[in-house]
């Protein structure tokens, strides 16, 4: 078994699609990033590499690509689960957490499960997304953006035998 925690922090940007978790959700801003900026896959692909010991996601999708340049963040997660099948390694559970005082996410939560358990192939019961506020405290508090955390547990399976 193998644990691995993520973090990932953008800005708001006028302009810009919001998606979080894969969902594209109504608000007056997006968030600023090379990629489509969806910090909750990119703190998802963090942990994941990290259980994995397979570094980070931006040595694996640099800033400065431009193959990377307005991408798919579920495009990116993918990639990661290819790496991890490569070695065998599944995903037992992932628990996720979004900090922003704006938007209003309860209305977006299963369907950011069902999208992230279809994308890491594990049942939806062991994908669990939450969002929270920071009480109008810090960054995420004064609405200037949105942070998120994920944690993984992975397991490596060589015996040919079901990994769920």
């Amino acid at each position: 078994m193998l644990i691995g925690q993520g973090l990932d922090v953008h800005r708001f940007a006028t302009g810009r699609q919001l998606v979080l978790g894969g969902v594209e959700i109504a608000h007056e801003f997006g968030l600023e990033a090379h990629s489509d900026g969806d910090v909750v896959i990119h703190a998802l692909c963090d942990a994941l590499l990290g259980a994995a010991g397979l570094g980070d996601i931006g040595h694996h999708f640099p800033d400065q690509d431009p193959a990377f340049k307005d991408i798919d963040s579920r495009m990116l997660l993918r990639r990661v689960m290819e790496a991890l099948a490569g070695q065998q390694l599944f995903v037992v559970n992932a628990d996720l957490t979004i900090v922003a005082q704006a938007p209003k996410l309860a209305p977006h939560i299963q369907a950011m499960r069902t999208i992230l358990a279809e994308d890491l192939g594990c049942p939806l019961a062991r994908v669990n997304v939450k969002a929270t506020t920071s009480e109008r405290l810090g960054f995420t508090g004064r609405g200037e953006g949105i942070a998120s955390f994920a944690v993984v547990l992975l397991q490596q399976v060589t015996d040919g035998a079901d990994h769920l």
